[in-house]
Formats: C-alpha cells, structure tokens, sequence
C-alpha cells in the first residue's frame, strides 16, 4: 500500500528501456500482470498514467487504454514530455488478474524523421513509463508502475513499426514468420528527462469509418480502392474478410494516367502495410504511423465488400465553423481547406502527411491559423504549438524560432533564414488573443516574441533591414528559388514590421510600457527603412511610387503589413494598391504561401471586390477552381501540382533533387478565411468575439451563401441571397453586433435572429 503521490513525479522515477542495439522500425513490448487482491465491490477508481519517450500504445486485457492515437503526443523531448490518464476502472472491474500490455514504438524520439531521415535525434532508444494508481472503497491505495519487478518484455508482434515506412504486424496465430524481435527484459532507464513533464493540452484520435467508393482490379491481381477522399489516416482491415493469411497495402493520393499507384511524391517513405491476420477476428489497423492517401493498392488477399475502411486521424477538435454556397466549386474548395486541415493537424501543423516530412512548419502554420480557428475550436492546438516555439528557442544560440518546431536540435540561424516562418511566434498569440480572447496567451509567449525580435533587430542592424538570403513568397508560381532568395527582401522584412508591430500591442495590453515605447520607436524606424529600400518613386516613366522588385507578393505584403492605408501613408498606399491591381491584370494572379492568405480580403478592402471573385472562381491555373476542376479533395502544395496536360509537376526545388509535390497540404487552404470574413462576414470586433461585425460581401455569380462560427460568445450565423437586383440577409448573432450591407448601410443590433433586405448593382 502507498499513499498518492504527484503523478508526473511517480512518472519520472519509473522509466525503462531495453537495452537493445538500435534498430530502425523496432517495437518493444512489456506486460505487467495485474492482481488487486480485492474484491470487485472494493475498487473505487483505477487510473493509468503513461508517457513514453516514443509512442505507447496500452491495452488491458486486449482492449485499448482510452481512444488516443501515437499518445502521448509530439514535444521538444529536451525540455517537454507529456502524459496521458485514463479512467481504467471499468476494464479491471471484473474479478481475476487482468494484464497490462503496453507498445512500445519509437515514433518522432528517435526513429526515422524529418526530410533529412534522422534517426536517434532525441536519443538513443525509446523509454517509456507507466503508474495504475487503484483506489480502494477503505480510502488506500496500490500503485503499480513500469519500474516494478514484476514487468517482463514479451515477444513482440510488430517486424518493424515507422511514421513513414509503416508496419509490418503479424497477429496472434501467425504462421510462417522468420526473425522475430528478440524480447530483452527491460531496465531503469538511466538517460536524461526534461524538467517540464504536465498532461497533454490534445490528443490525436482516430475519427469516422470511411467506406470505399471503388475497388479497380489490375492485370498484376492487385486492386486498387478508392476512398473517394484524400486524407491523413489509417486503413481498417476486417480479418474475417480476408481470404488469405496476408495482405500487403500500399498507398497513394492519386493515380498515374495508366491507372497505378503514384508513389513518387513519397520520396524515400514506404507508406506500406504487411498484416498477417492469423486467428485474429477483431478489426485491425496500424498503431505506430499514419499515411496521407486517398488510394490504397491491396495485394495478397482477393478483394471483396468490407475487407478495408479508413479513418482520418487528427488532433481531436470541436467543429465551430459551417460554409456552403450556390457555387459547387466554391463549396468543394471550402471542404478541400477543411480536409486539409483535418490532415495536417496531427499533433503539429505539419506540411503535408505523405511523404518523408510530416514535419511542424511555423511559416506553413501562421498562414492558416486564422482559417483554422474558424474551421474548429484550435485555441488548446495552437497553444501546444507556441509552447514547441517556446521550448525550441530556447535551443537556438541567437533567440531565433526555427523553421519546424519541436526544433530537430539546438542550434544558430542558418545560410538561409527562413525569415516568415519563425514569426509564428508573434502571429499565432496575436490570433489566439483576438479569436478567443486569450489575453493569457500573449502573456505566456511575450518573452519569446521580444526575444524573437531582439534576434530580428540585432540581425537588421543600423540599416533597420534584415537583408539574407530566404525563401521569400516560396512556391510563387513563376518564381524559382533563386529569384525569390535575391528578392526575398520585400516579404522578409514585412514580418519584421509586423513583428514590431505585434509586440508594441501586446506590451500595451500587458501595461509593459517600457517596451511599447521601445518597439513603437523601432517599428517607425524599420518601416521607413523599409519604404525607403523597397519602394522607388517610379520606373520606366510610368507614374506614382511602385515596388523596386515589381512582383505581386511584394505588393502584397507591403500593402497588408506594412504600409497603414490611413494617416501619412494614404497616399502611398493607394499608389501601390493600383499598381497591384494593374499586374493582376496583365499577368494574372501570381501569389506563394504568404501573400496569398492577404490576397483576396486585401482587394475587397481596396475597392476591388469584383476582382476578388473573378480570383477566387477562375479556372485557370494558379487558382482554386483550377485543382478543384481536376478532382482535388484536398488543398495542393503547388498551384501546378498537376499541370495543365495532366502531368505531375516534380521539378525539384532542392539541390538534391528530391520530389516535392503534395496533393494535400494547407498553405492555399488560407482562402477559407476569405469565406468566412468576407463572404460570410463574420468577424470580431473585439477581442474573442464579445462585439461582432457582420458585413457579408455578395457575388450573383455565387448565388447564395450561408454558414456560421460558434465563437466564444456563441454562435453567429450569416446566410444571404441574390434575386435580381435585391439581396436578402438573414443574420444571427449572440452579443450585441454591427452589420454593414453592400448598399452601404449599417444597422445597429442586439443578439438574436434579424432579416435585412438590400439593393446590390450586379456586375
């Protein structure tokens, strides 16, 4: 018997390991046999700590601890660890001995990760720990954890488990295997804990059963299903379908024009599944990875209805936001950024979840946030996410955010700065203050931010300019990487000015006034700096001020971050926005990760609001309805992921020469935001929504739109119509609201369900 003591302590103290030579893929596997010696009526409560150096998976009695998914979850191992509790009364209430199996798998700690395919970056082997705490009706307590010398390694049923390569899983009563994992009894684990252990803020979960939409037989016997969806997941198998021992499963999101798997946006991840379903009846799927596909290339086993489903796999979020209009592609390009989203929130905002990556892009992650956090509720996501900025500074020589975190290491700025992506750190507490009113948020990542730009004006240097080499609007269609790091300037420092200016809000809000007037000096500094370097009086005898490197994402980020439309600068603002407008014009719309998320609420802004639509609904290539046209589920990485004649872009944008082409990322998705602010209208007007703004943004061509966001104040619904030449609204808000009609009118409203009716001129 012992008395309770602090979970995350006791977890500290009961690490193993096994002391095995590395092995990429290896899964170990320990039981503990568990006797309460009590009788049913006496357990009260019984809950099961479990963290790992790796990814646990536990089980007791064969049933699965709890729903989560590669738990406990992605940290800065050096200086963060989570947990995970779960409530395990229910599944010891029956009376006898019960076991606890717990996985094993080493998951982002030390298998194979990052573009690089690192192994061992956080350590040598994976650890893990666990306490079942059971209360007894008497008021005592027994406490059994990993440390205990009644835990033993078993056999292990996984070949090899890896977040890219897959698994390869044979089941109770398999026959014919060869080289089974030695089982090696484990030992207290003697390597180093960072300081900070707490529960998890989320969990990845497995979500809905997705059924196939077609299953293809190919000349080779194999057959290729079709999920309908692209998605990040995992494939159910139902043993009682199969026909044979064996399956094999590949994966992919599209395929070739012959009919077969494209797998070479993989790069050097297998994304493959060997199941050997021996006496198994039980659905099964892999355990220690996920896999971005929508096809699924099954051989080894004749198909038949059932065999296989799928479920996405994402961080657990509550759904807030709704969108659908009369526009079939614009409704598909609005579940296209959802699913995007739902596919690379997993833990990290991740890049993309197919190929070798999988990793936490600060640049990739502010760009959608503000689309994010209409889709779903991502106040505790994006928190998890400035905590990884928080703790992988701390590792960095100069006070810099790296361009993924949790960082790979410690380390300094590189050759090429990535100057975009670590301003994450300011852009996403900004985001949560203004979207949820988390005024704690800006507190807790304040020194990071000043840190963080201390490091940027320590870099700027008497000039006020940060001028090295970076990618600048990457994967601007038009633009190769070489252009962009000689003419990244514009863009890169653009976050400089917002940075300044992000700080200066959050030290007034914090009453930091010290600092306010500090960075308020800085920020007038660095924006004439930057007026003076980047934008020139004129060129080639055409007039008004334009931008010295005359690109669209230079325009852009000058007009959205750094040049205010009123007061002093008007004027040159004005200038600028037609030059924008004029470019557009003769070259189409030419836009990378970063200016895009302005693009389209920076027209509607300026004027231009026709024009925003003709973008949002062109089919050309770059555009949204170009993918949606080409059957896109998903958000691609490149406007020309594929081409206009149907071939796959694999121009290489790295000196190695590797494949980069997604057909599910997010960073494009960011026009969702435009859905919701401009073409719904739904926006705060204070802080966490406790004052709205409703100016809903009509287009006939569009027909009708209607949607909702469940903010923090509750719900606000936005539907309108256009018949003829009038426009009817229909608007629910929680709180007292303002509405601005296209006709120029504002009305003045408290909470509750309203009808407007307007005159809009149909262009």
């Amino acid at each position: 018997m012992t008395q309770s003591i602090d979970v995350a302590d006791a977890l500290r103290a009961s690490f193993i390991e096994v002391p095995r030579e590395f092995a990429e893929g290896t899964v170990e596997v320990f039981e503990q046999v568990v006797d309460l010696g009590v009788a049913v009526t006496s357990l009260r409560k019984a809950t099961l700590a479990v963290t790992a150096l790796g990814v646990a998976d536990a089980r007791i009695d064969g049933e699965p601890v709890g729903d989560s998914f590669l738990a406990p979850g992605f940290t800065y191992y050096p200086h963060e660890l989570h947990y995970q509790s779960f409530d395990v009364t229910e599944a010891l209430a029956a009376p006898g001995t019960h076991t606890l199996r717990v996985a094993l798998g080493q998951g982002w700690y030390c298998g194979r990760f990052t573009c690089e395919n690192k192994t061992q970056m956080y350590g040598e082997r994976p650890a893990v720990s666990w306490v079942l705490r059971v209360e007894i009706s008497d008021g005592q307590t027994r406490r059994l954890t990993s440390a205990d010398a009644d835990v033993r390694a078993v056999e292990s049923p996984w070949d090899a488990a890896s977040l890219y390569d897959g698994e390869v899983f044979w089941a109770p009563g398999s026959t014919g295997r060869g080289n089974a994992p030695q089982a090696i009894q484990p030992v207290p684990y003697a390597g180093p804990l960072p300081e900070l252990f707490r529960p998890s803020p989320i969990r990845t979960t497995l979500h809905e059963v997705i059924a196939p939409v077609s299953a293809t037989e190919r000349p080779d016997g194999s057959c290729i299903i079709d999920f309908g969806q692209n998605m990040a997941g995992v494939v159910v198998v139902d043993p009682a379908k199969m026909a044979s021992d064996h399956l094999h499963l590949r994966h992919g999101e599209i395929l070739t024009p012959a009919g077969d798997l494209y797998t070479a946006n993989l790069r050097t991840a297998k994304a493959e599944v060997d199941y050997h379903k021996g006496t198994c009846t039980k659905p099964w799927h892999i355990t220690f990875s996920y896999m971005g596909f929508r096809y699924v290339e099954l051989s080894g086993c004749p198909w038949q209805e059932g065999l296989l489903s799928a479920r996405p796999v994402h961080t657990a979020m509550t759904r807030t936001g709704e969108f659908t209009c009369g526009h079939a592609g614009v409704t598909r390009l609005y579940l296209n950024q959802l699913w995007g989203q739902r596919s690379n929130y997993v833990e990290i905002p991740t890049d993309c979840p197919q190929r070798d990556e999988r990793q936490g892009y600060t640049g990739d992650g502010h760009v959608f946030a503000r689309t994010g956090a209409y889709n779903y509720d991502t106040e505790a996501f994006l928190r998890k996410f400035c905590a990884d900025m928080r703790a992988s500074q701390l590792d960095n020589s100069e006070g810099y955010v790296p361009a993924t975190v949790p960082a790979v290491g410690p380390t300094g700025i590189g050759f090429v700065t990535m100057q975009g992506w670590g301003n994450a750190c300011t852009i996403v507490p900004e985001l949560l203050y203004d979207q949820f009113g988390c005024l704690d948020a800006l507190a807790e990542q304040y020194d990071c931010m000043r840190r963080f730009v201390d490091c940027e004006l320590a870099r700027a240097g008497k000039k006020h300019l940060w001028c090295a080499p970076s990618l600048g609007d990457w994967l601007t269609l038009g633009r190769d990487i070489k252009y962009m790091a000689m003419h990244n300037g514009p863009v890169s420092n653009a976050f400089l000015v917002n940075d300044l200016r992000i700080l200066v809000r959050a030290a007034r809000l914090l009453g930091r006034t010290d600092d306010a007037a500090r960075y308020a000096d800085e920020l007038g500094l660095v924006r004439a700096a930057y007026i003076k370097k980047y934008v020139t009086r004129g060129l080639l005898g055409r007039g008004g001020p334009r931008m010295a490197d005359d690109y669209q994402g230079a325009y852009i980020m000058a007009l959205a971050l750094v040049i205010p439309r009123e007061g002093e600068h008007a004027g040159l603002w004005r200038s600028l926005f037609a030059h924008l407008v004029e470019k557009i014009g003769d070259e189409g719309m030419q836009t990378g990760f970063f200016s895009t998320q302005h693009l389209l609420p920076l027209l509607v802004d300026g004027g231009e609001e026709r024009l925003a639509f003709d973008l949002l609904l062109q089919p050309e290539c770059p555009g949204w309805m170009y993918e949606v046209d080409r059957g896109a589920t998903t958000i691609w990485e490149r406007w020309d992921a594929l081409r206009p004649d149907g071939t796959v872009n694999e121009t290489s944008t790295t000196r190695g020469g590797e494949n980069m082409v997604s057909f599910n990322h997010y960073a494009f998705g960011s026009v969702g935001e435009f859905l919701y602010r401009y073409v719904l209208g739904i926006e705060p007007a204070a802080p966490g929504f406790s004052r709205v703004v409703v100016r809903p943004h009509v287009d006939a061509r569009i027909g009708h739109a209607e949607g909702s966001y469940v903010s923090r104040a509750g719900k606000i619904a936005s539907a309108w119509r256009v018949e003829g030449g009038h426009a009817t609204f229909d608007i629910e808000v929680p709180t007292a609201a303002t509405v601005l009609l296209p006709d120029g009118s504002v009305r003045e409203i408290e909470a509750g369900t309203h009808h407007f009716t307007c005159e809009i001129v149909e262009n």
